[in-house]
């Protein structure tokens, strides 16, 4: 079982939150986040992330049914 990240460019505000937060799941760039890879794992880490992402730009996939960010 993996998990897919996904960060919409276009909504993302850049805040470095998910990379601080999961620096093994997500880098920032210059203008905005993205996932250091795009199927990872299972981690509660890139829930949290998502979670907590301020403009909900991050979402994560599982078999293509969106599990997070948490409602």
């Amino acid at each position: 079982m993996t998990w897919r990240l996904h960060v919409d460019k276009t909504v993302c505000g850049a805040t470095g939150m998910c990379a601080a937060l999961a620096p093994d799941l997500f880098r920032l760039d210059e203008a905005y986040a993205e996932p250091v890879d795009a199927e990872i794992e299972p981690d509660e880490l890139a829930l949290d992330a998502a979670d907590q992402c301020p403009t909900q730009a991050i979402l994560v996939t599982e078999n293509g049914r969106e599990i997070g960010p948490r409602p």
